[in-house]
């Protein structure tokens, strides 16, 4: 891998996004090698929990060439195929068999967000930035972001953030209910592998507990594969109409 580094020791597996340079925006390329990283701690029998970083900057969405080749043709092939596997990226963190961490330093913006809220519980810095930041460029939310904002934190803060773009910094997330503990940039990666750590010492009831979990706490409205189906022609409509095709 060259864009996603993976690591496990004592049953946690850490997925760090590597792309500083361009703050972790989703490629292609990163999208299919954290959807890997996240089946390769799925098959390990030793893994009980995941964490997913980015760093000093968690993920900043999809690199815009992906939106752009999308919004040219909708419908051309490859392009609808790449914007698939970005989702690919963070609808794996949501559902491999693991219960998973975002550690979050930095932004979560848009794809970045929703990567973050894939996963079942969040640790962030109390600086982080939580903002969906579609409407900022133009174009409709996708990968089932609704459903994702309104299934942590209620209708109420998805319709401050996914109707009016409103942006939360870490603390604020932790009242919302968006994240489970907010501390100090340094401590944010540490704090997330000690809460990983106690269902990494058991992994066979890790993954028991987090199928029931699932299944209890599922939302009464859309499930996130119907939402991402909802949500995925109004965002070609809003590309297609970026790129004044």
């Amino acid at each position: 891998m060259t864009e996603v580094r993976y690591e496990f020791a004592e049953g946690v597996a850490t997925i760090t996004l590597t792309a500083p340079e361009r703050r972790n925006a989703l490629s292609v390329e990163m999208s299919r090698e954290l959807t890997d990283a996240a089946r390769t701690a799925e098959s390990d029998p030793g893994v009980g929990a995941v964490v997913v970083t980015g760093g000093e900057h968690f993920c900043a969405g999809a690199v815009r060439s992906v939106l752009a080749e999308t919004g040219r043709d909708p419908v051309e092939d490859t392009a609808y195929r790449d914007l698939e596997t970005v989702y690919a990226a963070f609808t794996t963190i949501g559902s491999i068999d693991v219960p998973t961490i975002a550690a979050v330093r930095g932004a979560a913006v848009g794809a970045g967000l929703n990567l973050a809220l894939s996963a079942d519980l969040r640790v962030v810095s109390r600086s982080a930035r939580f903002l969906p930041g579609f409407a900022q460029i133009g174009i409709h939310p996708g990968g089932g972001h609704l459903h994702l904002l309104h299934r942590v934190a209620g209708r109420e803060a998805t319709a401050a953030m996914g109707l009016f773009g409103e942006e939360v910094d870490g603390s604020r997330a932790v009242d919302l209910g968006i994240a489970w503990s907010a501390h100090e940039d340094a401590d944010v990666e540490d704090a997330a592998r000690a809460v990983a750590a106690r269902a990494a010492a058991d992994p066979d009831l890790a993954r028991r507990v987090l199928r029931s979990f699932r299944r209890e706490t599922a939302p009464g409205g859309l499930p996130w594969d119907s939402a991402v189906e909802v949500e995925h022609s109004p965002q070609m409509w809003s590309l297609r109409r970026k790129h004044g095709v």
